[in-house]
């Protein structure tokens, strides 16, 4: 098994040597950041999605995940994560120049919720994709609960130059098509993050307690945790909760295996999945007295149900299946989806970051990348979970490789790896931003305090409030930085405009005649 060395990679190595260097640059990211609408007083909010900032169903950067509640504002993918950092804030300065009442939660896991019922699911209108969309969540309720679909976070999506693929599919001699070896190079990123996808959690992760009324309808799962006061659980040394056994891994999808060595591999175990009947699901039935509870009862309703922490993604026409679409034009970027949204930051990330895990990526891509066995992904989900739960405790060790390693001397392997990309995505800037953020991610390897998740502990205790009160003033602290400014007015217009033209989609959309909605389903699902 290759696992990540501080050497050259081979394709930086060549790339280096013919001076294609430069083409590294400038691949697009694009942020998709989940927050949870609440009151001033704290509790989630009831209300419907605001009209104000158009409709969840067809506006391109405002909409909503999984509750009416749970806000995702989505920014388009830029070649300079800097323009899509601002986009992010310009759509967050917008909310708030319209919204007097309510707040957005700056943390992942859920306060403010009484249970299930207190969780509005999302609801997209009366047409037949949008009553889908409704449906679907429908079914994870039942599958899962409502409160775990509550918790919000930051997906980064990223494409490589278009520029590299000729130079890398033409320097390595090739046999596959452009398209098809465009596909596995990105596979092979995929496999290589998910064996060092924890040093996102170890850093980044902002996590490390929890309210107890998240466990209002899982009590049973309380007790493998400490108690921080009356109100908060908490793991002394976890970093992301949100990504560990309680949060976003899933029980009934432990036993799936999907092959993430191969596209065909990928569409076709993922395809299975969604085509497989599921016992526990088959007794909630899929229609219920006239009512849909979910799409189906197989173990997944669609793609998407399936939890995993980064995803090769190709850009889907209207009704189209993701696997379809992958399967047909192969993969236009990937989706990283491990990232907890930064409490102490406005918009839940900052520049520095997403220049360290564009960098990531990138070194992924160009190492090495055998393909993964049933033993490497159980080794990969331990780690995982290892860290999620336990990442800043002194000593832990990894495996790596089927051998003990301590997590900080990894770390350090890891970013050394990251050096040469970082220094040729830097270029000629003399601020060497790549570089600084790698320089500051280490000092976070070398003492654990500085981490978000060890920062937030330490200001619950010294403060002496409960996670929910502590994640609620800085949210509030959030919301008056907004409240100082206003949006400039081309911006306001552009915003507004948006809003306006997808509200008036939706109801183009629903004023179209609709057929059955058995029939609608019975149609998606045969796409060949």
């Amino acid at each position: 098994m290759t696992y990540f060395t501080n050497k050259l990679s081979t394709r930086l190595d060549q790339l280096l040597a013919n001076d294609h260097q430069h083409l590294l640059c400038g691949g697009l990211k694009g942020i998709e950041k989940e927050s949870l609408r609440i009151g001033k007083d704290g509790f989630i909010a009831q209300t419907p999605h605001p009209t104000v900032l158009g409709s969840a169903l067809t506006h391109p950067t405002i909409t909503t995940d999984y509750s009416e509640s749970l806000i995702e504002l989505i920014t388009p993918p830029f070649a300079d994560v800097k323009d899509s950092l601002d986009y992010l804030r310009n759509v967050h300065q917008f909310f708030y120049d319209h919204l007097d009442n309510e707040i957005l939660l700056g943390a992942s896991m859920p306060c403010g919720i009484d249970g299930d019922e207190s969780i509005p699911i999302a609801d997209y209108g009366s047409s037949n994709i949008g009553h889908m969309k409704h449906v679907y969540r429908h079914g994870l309720w039942h599958r899962y609960g409502r409160t775990m679909q509550a918790i919000a976070g930051i997906h980064f999506n990223y494409s490589v130059p278009e520029a590299l693929w000729p130079i890398l599919h033409q320097q390595e001699n090739s046999p596959l098509s452009l398209e098809q070896f465009t596909s596995e190079a990105y596979f092979g990123l995929v496999r290589n993050f998910q064996r060092i996808g924890w040093i996102i959690l170890y850093l980044f992760g902002a996590s490390p307690a929890i309210c107890k009324n998240f466990f209002k309808s899982r009590p049973e799962l309380m007790a493998q945790f400490e108690e921080f006061d009356q109100g908060t659980l908490y793991h002394p040394y976890a970093t992301s909760l949100r990504m560990s056994d309680i949060g976003y891994k899933s029980k009934n999808q432990a036993d799936l295996k999907i092959d993430y060595n191969s596209l065909s591999g990928y569409v076709s175990s993922l395809s299975k999945a969604i085509n497989t009947p599921y016992p526990d699901y088959e007794k909630i039935g899929t229609v219920v007295n006239g009512e849909y509870r979910q799409l189906n009862s197989n173990i997944l309703q669609i793609e998407n149900e399936f939890y995993s922490t980064i995803r090769p993604k190709q850009i889907i026409k209207s009704g189209e299946k993701p696997t379809l679409a992958l399967k047909k034009r192969g993969v236009r970027y990937i989706e990283m989806r491990s990232l907890d949204l930064d409490l102490f930051n406005p918009v839940g990330i900052d520049e520095a970051k997403a220049r360290f895990i564009e960098a990531l990526l990138l070194t992924c891509l160009l190492k090495d990348s055998p393909c993964i066995t049933d033993e490497d992904h159980q080794i990969n989900n331990a780690n995982q979970l290892a860290v999620a739960n336990f990442g800043r405790k002194p000593g832990l060790q990894l495996n790596k490789g089927n051998q003990q390693i301590l997590l900080s001397d990894w770390a350090t392997e890891i970013l050394e790896a990251m050096q040469p990309v970082c220094a040729v995505l830097d270029k000629d800037n003399t601020d060497k931003p790549y570089s600084t953020a790698l320089a500051q991610q280490q000092l976070l390897i070398e003492n654990p305090d500085l981490t978000a998740s060890a920062r937030i502990l330490k200001g619950m205790t010294e403060t002496q409030l409960p996670f929910s009160r502590f994640a609620l003033n800085k949210s509030a602290e959030h919301a008056r930085q907004f409240s100082l400014s206003k949006l400039d007015k081309i911006h306001t217009q552009e915003f507004t405009e948006m809003a306006k033209i997808s509200l008036a989609e939706q109801k183009d959309l629903e004023s179209q005649k609709q057929i059955p909605f058995d029939d609608f389903l019975t149609q998606y699902f045969s796409q060949q």
